[in-house]
């Protein structure tokens, strides 16, 4: 039962299915911003164009008020949301541990400025004596 749990938390929290569940929770909330859009402001202005009803300046303050009121709605969802996926993160990066940069392989060679590798004591393209390498050969 446990590796059942572990599997579905696994498949439920992976990527993928995350940015598809915003996805749809942030489809579902713009489908109201365009349904407002569409009831407050489109239907309106087609129903004074067509002078098919008249409206007073009371009429065109609810519609005004109706759309904010739809589109703060679908900020704070948004926001609601932008929290609860940070927060997610943060908890599930708990058990893991940072990587640390892996130390550069390669390195510039001061004479020719071509890549050669960390541990060269002479550059491959020029046949320079690199610095690291003289004080070696010196000793």
């Amino acid at each position: 039962m446990k590796s059942f749990i572990e599997g579905f938390k696994e498949f439920a929290l992976r990527g993928n299915m995350m940015d598809m569940a915003v996805g749809v929770i942030i489809g579902g909330g713009f489908t109201g911003i365009v349904t407002s859009l569409t009831d407050n402001f489109i239907n309106p202005i087609l129903n004074l164009v067509t002078r098919a009803e008249m409206y007073t300046f009371r009429d065109l303050a609810r519609f005004a008020s109706r759309f904010a009121s739809d589109l703060v709605n679908f900020l704070i969802l948004a926001f609601v949301l932008f929290c609860l996926i940070k927060g997610i993160n943060k908890i599930l990066s708990f058990g893991q541990k940072k990587e640390e940069p892996a130390a550069p392989a390669t390195k510039k060679c001061p004479y020719c400025l071509s890549e050669i590798p960390v541990q060269a004591t002479r550059c491959a393209h020029c046949t320079s004596v690199l610095e690291q390498g003289a004080d070696r050969t010196e000793r």
